[in-house]
């Protein structure tokens, strides 16, 4: 079929709205809402599970063996740990980042009754008085606090504040979306995420393409904590892409621009055979793109097996620099990873035997052997 383009202004519009609402995991509620009625406005019907992961199929042409995309709506951030007596906040992060990155972050502080803006500081923040201990203080969540924007000098009035042990602490996104490409912002794991698969769904329902199964749109509210597709997936799901971040560091291969493709993380190898037609698509339509593995990272799609989901699982990403700190991307690649969704959600099923749980070997496909063994 014709190329389905991806509206680069409908996914930056995304983009921007989706980063302005805070989403740490725990407190995703509004981003949830957001997401469903934009779901809504193209023509899909989402459906929500109790705590807020969101399904919405788009009908193909048979509904076993259905693909499944995945991205994750929640982001980092911290809950108050105690209330010191200074009447600053002790905190402990959401998810797996680093002090070093919350430093001098404005925030919101999310209370039962109230909510408070504050600035997360190291302990010892002022050179006027500490001289040369603000650069030789250890890096840690012990060693910073929560300053919070309201008279407090005390656990008392802190608390009288409407602070208590627990509250989620939200950390301002920063964005900063430049003419020639590149986006800084904290969250970009995984709003950008978000916003190509409503790009890749606006730019599907837009050309009436009808795929070849139902496609699965899902998006999960706690994949930083390890939970992520673990209870939204049904059972004629065959095979699940996440679209997440690759790193862009010393030592990997991703980039940001184009796509690179995941070829295991910490929870081992993705499959062979969806990892080989997402590579062979992107070579087919001139989609440029890199392969790479990820030593400390995982995705939906691990949480998605641990939960005893029998599916094929791939991982597209977004090159991104500085991931988990305040990170950076390039539209190219969001743009990248689009069209290529929109490729392989088009694209003729290639293992038909997909279309149910358990088969025959004669129908169970083949991975290449050297031509001096025995063909099995």
């Amino acid at each position: 079929m014709s190329k389905l383009n991806i509206d680069a202004d409908y996914l930056l519009g995304q983009l921007r709205t989706i980063l302005s609402i805070d989403s740490p995991t725990g407190y995703t509620d509004n981003a949830v809402r957001y997401c469903s009625r934009e779901l809504e406005r193209l023509g899909l019907k989402p459906e929500l599970t109790r705590r807020g992961a969101i399904r919405a199929v788009s009908q193909g042409g048979r509904r076993e063996g259905a693909r499944a995309i995945v991205s994750h709506i929640d982001t980092l951030g911290a809950q108050v740990k105690a209330i010191k007596s200074n009447g600053r906040l002790e905190l402990v992060p959401i998810g797996h980042w680093s002090a070093r990155f919350a430093e001098g972050a404005r925030v919101t502080i999310y209370g039962y009754e109230k909510i408070l803006r504050g600035t997360i500081l190291p302990l010892k923040a002022s050179g006027h008085t500490f001289n040369e201990e603000v650069d030789t203080q250890p890096t840690g969540w012990g060693f910073v606090e929560l300053r919070i924007d309201a008279p407090t000098t005390s656990a008392e009035e802190t608390v009288a504040l409407g602070i208590d042990i627990g509250d989620i602490v939200a950390v301002d996104p920063q964005s900063e979306f430049l003419d020639n490409g590149f986006i800084n912002s904290r969250h970009l794991d995984d709003k950008a995420g978000v916003a190509i698969m409503l790009a890749t769904i606006e730019a599907f329902e837009r050309s009436g393409a009808v795929a070849p199964v139902d496609v699965h749109w899902l998006f999960t509210i706690a994949e930083e904590v390890g939970v992520g597709a673990s209870s939204v997936i049904r059972p004629d799901v065959a095979s699940l892409v996440a679209v997440d971040n690759g790193t862009t560091a010393p030592g990997q291969n991703s980039s940001e621009f184009g796509v690179t493709i995941c070829m295991a993380d910490q929870s081992g190898p993705f499959d062979y055979h969806l990892t080989r037609q997402l590579t062979e698509l992107c070579q087919k339509n001139g989609i440029k793109y890199r392969k790479d593995i990820f030593r400390y990272y995982r995705s939906d799609s691990a949480s998605a097996l641990e939960a005893g989901h029998d599916i094929r699982t791939a991982l597209v990403t977004f090159g991104i620099d500085a991931s988990h700190g305040y990170e950076r991307i390039h539209l190219d690649a969001l743009r990248s990873v689009g069209e290529l969704l929109t490729h392989y959600v088009t694209s003729p099923i290639e293992i038909a035997r997909d279309t149910e749980e358990f088969s025959d070997v004669q129908s169970f496909p083949r991975q290449p052997v050297p031509k001096t063994k025995s063909k099995i």
